[in-house]
């Protein structure tokens, strides 16, 4: 994965999306580095055919909006962070990244059906079905541990 996205990968900006948050505790880079990883081994074993350096570098993209949506000045966000956020990480994709249309498919759709408009490339569809999964996960994994915890404090 890191192979084929490694100019994603290895840039600063994209390094710096570790100090936003995403999901319960999860950082904006790791989130991106799972929905890469997990839409790389969900294509493999379906055995469905993409390409796959562009489906990775747009996994790595869809959530490139490089701000932390639950602090006090991006609080305003929360509502529509979900419709807004892939059209900002794009905007931020194209200002470092010539990308192609596929990678503009993946980031701009991630959200369907929040984004009313489908995917139009299998690339874009399996990201958005790993984004999905990875991102229930995490919440699901957030919301247990804190319920343990709270339970513990008492």
């Amino acid at each position: 994965m890191r192979r084929l996205g490694k100019e994603v990968y290895n840039s600063p900006r994209f390094q710096s999306s570790k100090q936003f948050i995403q999901h319960g505790e999860i950082s904006v880079k790791k989130h991106c580095e799972k929905v890469a990883y997990s839409s790389l081994w969900l294509a493999r074993k379906l055995k469905i055919k993409v390409k796959e350096d562009e489906m990775i570098r747009g996994a790595l993209l869809h959530d490139y909006f490089l701000y932390d949506w639950h602090d006090d000045e991006h609080g305003h966000f929360w509502r529509l962070h979900g419709l807004k956020h892939p059209f900002i990480a794009l905007r931020n994709a194209e200002e470092e990244y010539d990308l192609t249309d596929r990678e503009r498919d993946i980031i701009k759709k991630h959200m369907f059906p929040l984004t009313v408009i489908p995917p139009m490339c299998r690339e874009s569809w399996i990201v958005t079905l790993a984004d999905k999964y990875i991102s229930a996960g995490e919440s699901i994994h957030f919301i247990k541990t804190r319920k343990r915890y709270n339970e513990l404090k008492k």
